[in-house]
C-alpha cells in the first residue's frame, strides 16, 4: 500500500508521525511523510521519504507569544499551499491520513477518490456532552452548553476558511461546502490518537469513530552527554527532582515564573530539571547545584521515570508521557488543547489542577508542595500509567489505516 502521511504541528504533533511511518515502512507499505521543515532532520534521520510543507511558520509562530486569532490566520494562509502542494503528490498514493490539516485534506482527498484518515489529538468533532477542546472552558458549563460553543466555534472557522476553501473547490469544478465543523469530520474516518484513559469520547458522535491511543516516539536521537550529565545530577544525591518545561510554547510570564518555581524547589529541598524548549526555558536562572537545564532534546521516557512531579504546558505528548510514567502533573495552559488536557488530569486525580503562570506566592507555594508529596495524586497516577503502558497505540493506528484502505 502506498500511505501520504500529513501532519502540522509541534512535537507531540509530528513525532508520533515519524514513529507510525517507520513501523508502516517495516509492515511493507510505501510511506511519504509530508510535516514542517522544522522536523525535516529528524524524518531524515530515521530515513523516511520526506517532503517539506511551504508557507510553514511553525517554528516561528512557536517562538512567539500566540492567541486563537493568530493561529486561525496561519491555517487560513497555509490552506492554499496545502491545495497546491498535496493534490498532485495524493494522486499517486492509496490512502491520506492527516493531522491538524482537516481544512483543506477533506477536500483534496474527495477531489481525487482516496480514502482519508483524520487523525486527531484531542476530541475535535462537534459534542452535546465535550466542550470544544481547543476553548479554555473545557468544564461544561451549567447554562452554556457544548453545543453553543462549537456553534461559536464554527462559526469564527467558517468566517476564516470556508471562502478560501469553496474558492479552491470551484476551481476544481467541486460544489461548495456548507459547513466547516461537519465537512471535516463526515468526510473522513476520525481516529482519536489519544488515550481513552487520559481523553474523552462521546459515544452519540453520528460520525465515523475509533480511538487507538496516543503514539509513543522513543526513538528520537538525542545527545548522549547530555543525558549522561542528567543522570549524574540525578544521582548525586536522594533529592526528589520536579521537571518543568513549556515545550514549544512560549509565554511572557515564563522566565518570572521559572524562577519564582525554583525558589520554592530550593526552600524545600527539592531539585529542578527544566526542559528549556524552544523558548530556552530558564536561560536567564544563574547556575546552581539543585538546577539542571536540559537545553537539548532528550526523550520523556528516558528523563520522566528520573521525576517525582511534572510541571508543563499540557501539550498532548507531554500530557501523555508524564501520564504513561505514573507521574503527578500540573499543567500551565497557554493555547488551544493544553486546557482541556489540564482538566483531564485534574478530574482523574492525577494532579492539583492548573496553575496560573502570573501568580505565584503562597498559592504556587501550596500547589507544588501538593503536587509533589500528595499521595492521592501518586496513587491516580500510577493508576492512570498502568493503563495507558497497556494500550497499543502504534499497532492500533497501522491496523486502523490498513482496514481503511
Amino acid at each position: 500500500m502506498k500511505i501520504l502521511l500529513v501532519t502540522r504541528g509541534s512535537q507531540g504533533d509530528i513525532y508520533p508521525y515519524l514513529r507510525l511511518a517507520k513501523e508502516l515502512m517495516a509492515r511493507g507499505h510505501t510511506v511519504a511523510l509530508n510535516l514542517p521543515e522544522a522536523f525535516a532532520e529528524q524524518a531524515e534521520g530515521a530515513n523516511i521519504p520526506y517532503m517539506t510543507q511551504g508557507n510553514d511558520d511553525i517554528n516561528g509562530m512557536m517562538a512567539n507569544e500566540l492567541d486563537i486569532k493568530d493561529l486561525l490566520s496561519w491555517t487560513r494562509r497555509v490552506i492554499d499551499n496545502q491545495f497546491e502542494e498535496l493534490v498532485p503528490v495524493l494522486s499517486e498514493y492509496d490512502i491520506l491520513v492527516a493531522s491538524n490539516t482537516e481544512f483543506a485534506a477533506p477536500s483534496i482527498a474527495e477531489y481525487l477518490k482516496k480514502p482519508y484518515l483524520r487523525t486527531a489529538y484531542g476530541p475535535l468533532m462537534p459534542s452535546r456532552t465535550i466542550p470544544p477542546p481547543v476553548f479554555p472552558w473545557p468544564v461544561p458549563h451549567p447554562v452554556i452548553k457544548p453545543a453553543v460553543l462549537w456553534s461559536l466555534l464554527n462559526g469564527g472557522l467558517n468566517l476564516m476558511v470556508k471562502k478560501t476553501l469553496n474558492k479552491r473547490r470551484a476551481a476544481l469544478n467541486m460544489p461548495p461546502i456548507l459547513d466547516q465543523a461537519d465537512h471535516a469530520p463526515a468526510n473522513a474516518f476520525n481516529y482519536l490518537m489519544y488515550s481513552a484513559s487520559l481523553g474523552s469520547v462521546d459515544h452519540n458522535w453520528s460520525y465515523k469513530w475509533a480511538i487507538g491511543g496516543y503514539i509513543f516516539n522513543d526513538d528520537m536521537p538525542y545527545n548522549k552527554s547530555i543525558y549522561q550529565n542528567f543522570l549524574e545530577f540525578i544521582q548525586k544525591d536522594g533529592k526528589k527532582a520536579v521537571f518543568f518545561t513549556l515545550g514549544s510554547c512560549k509565554n511572557n510570564e515564563h522566565e518570572r515564573f521559572a524562577e519564582k518555581l525554583f525558589a520554592i524547589i530550593k526552600t524545600h529541598g527539592y531539585k529542578l530539571i527544566i526542559g528549556s524548549g524552544w523558548c530556552r526555558l530558564g536561560s536567564t536562572l544563574p547556575l546552581h547545584d539543585d538546577l539542571f537545564l536540559l537545553d537539548s532534546v532528550v526523550p520523556h521516557n528516558l528523563v520522566f521515570p528520573h521525576c517525582s512531579a511534572i510541571i508543563h504546558h499540557g501539550g498532548v505528548g507531554t500530557t501523555h508521557n508524564a501520564a504513561r510514567f505514573g507521574k503527578p502533573q500540573m499543567i500551565q495552559p497557554l493555547l488551544l488543547d493544553q486546557w482541556y488536557w489540564a482538566e483531564q488530569t485534574r478530574k482523574l486525580g492525577a494532579g492539583p489542577g492548573k496553575v496560573d503562570m502570573k501568580r505565584g506566592g503562597s498559592d504556587l507555594e501550596k500547589k507544588v508542595l501538593d503536587l509533589v508529596n500528595a499521595e492521592k495524586y501518586a496513587q491516580k497516577a500510577a493508576g492512570l500509567g498502568e493503563k495507558i503502558r497497556a494500550e497499543r497505540g502504534l499497532e492500533n493506528a497501522c491496523a486502523q489505516i490498513e482496514n481503511c484502505a
